[in-house]
């Protein structure tokens, strides 16, 4: 009884801390890439490696905990688990490296974006995780989670239709302000990001899904090779800002609040599916959209709300609902 009650616990407070978590690096990402300061900026690439750094420590910690605090016995799970299988480990590579990749994307979307249109469009990440679990893992969807993603794409491209002059503007192809090509440039790395996702997503699934390793060995060597393939995207893209203002430039105490949100959050999400299920995921995620929207609104001032988008928004959150019900309860009949 006292198992089931702490189990319960850990589920709520999972999800609240997912709420919170979400929202919160979304507004904090958003307000870090447009507040304005003296000197250099800092360079998001570098945030990306810096949380993974913070992740595989975090990692490190915890299994050398789950070892009772003893060397020999960590080093020992290292040694079985990571270099004498490494095919296994070199699977999680691919994930990896499409993660960096994504995490970038998302850096530039939400210096392009307002927090709520960010938050929005990402949930497309259902459809292409979706499409990837049927291609890669052969599962089915029946017509009304199918009927689902559909609302989903809808709210979607309710929530992003400009409204009043701002449509007449975009309408009429005025971009002199440059507003236009932002949107644009964010949504498609919104876009390039929710396949990222989606397939690092369903792929990583099939990894954990063929083995017996822990989450926190699994998470250990994501990040481990996501760290390499930052300092990739770094040297590619920022190689010369960092050799003249250092890797560290432009860090304040929001960029570390940043790098700390980006780092726990992939930790948290893991601690609620495990608590929880994907009705109450779904729930979380909903929430932290209505949440982000209304903090984006009267925290930022980037964001105005419009009946447009409250259509949006609610036919999204029916959606999410939809999908985390669906995927959760249906399941194959049994033949005697």
């Amino acid at each position: 009884m006292t198992n089931g009650v702490a189990a319960k616990n850990l589920k709520y407070v999972s999800l609240i801390v997912l709420i919170a978590q979400t929202t919160a690096l979304v507004l904090i990402l958003r307000y870090s890439r447009t507040q304005k300061h003296e000197g250099p900026r800092y360079l998001s690439s570098t945030a990306v490696v810096m949380a993974e750094i913070v992740k595989l420590v975090t990692c490190i910690l915890v299994l050398f905990y789950n070892h009772g605090w003893r060397w020999t016995s960590f080093l020992g799970e290292i040694n079985a688990e990571v270099i004498q299988k490494r095919r296994e480990t070199l699977k999680v590579a691919v994930p990896a490296v499409l993660y960096v990749i994504q995490n970038n994307l998302l850096f530039l979307a939400l210096s392009k974006l307002d927090a709520a249109t960010y938050q929005v469009t990402y949930q497309l990440k259902i459809l292409t995780t979706a499409f990837f679990s049927v291609t890669m893992l052969g599962r089915s969807l029946n017509r009304l989670k199918w009927l689902a993603l559909i609302l989903l794409t809808g709210g979607v491209a309710l929530v992003q239709m400009p409204a009043g002059g701002a449509a007449k503007s975009a309408l009429s192809g005025n971009t002199s302000d440059g507003n236009t090509s932002d949107s644009v440039v964010g949504l498609l790395a919104v876009l390039a990001a929710c396949f990222s996702s989606g397939f690092a997503g369903v792929y990583f699934e099939k990894i954990l899904k063929t083995t017996n390793v822990s989450l926190w060995m699994r998470n250990l060597q994501l990040a481990f090779f996501s760290i390499f393939g930052g300092f990739l995207m770094c040297w590619l893209y920022d190689y010369e800002a960092i050799q003249k203002d250092g890797f560290l430039q432009g860090y304040n105490t929001i960029i570390w609040i940043v790098v700390m949100l980006q780092a726990y959050g992939g930790l948290v999400i893991a601690l609620v599916v495990k608590y929880a299920d994907n009705i109450l995921k779904g729930f979380a995620v909903s929430l932290s959209i209505i949440l982000s929207s209304f903090a984006s609104w009267f925290l930022l001032g980037d964001f105005t709300p419009s009946l447009m988008f409250a259509a949006g928004a609610t036919i999204v959150i029916v959606s999410t609902f939809m999908y985390g019900y669906e995927s959760k309860t249906v399941k194959p009949p049994h033949t005697a």
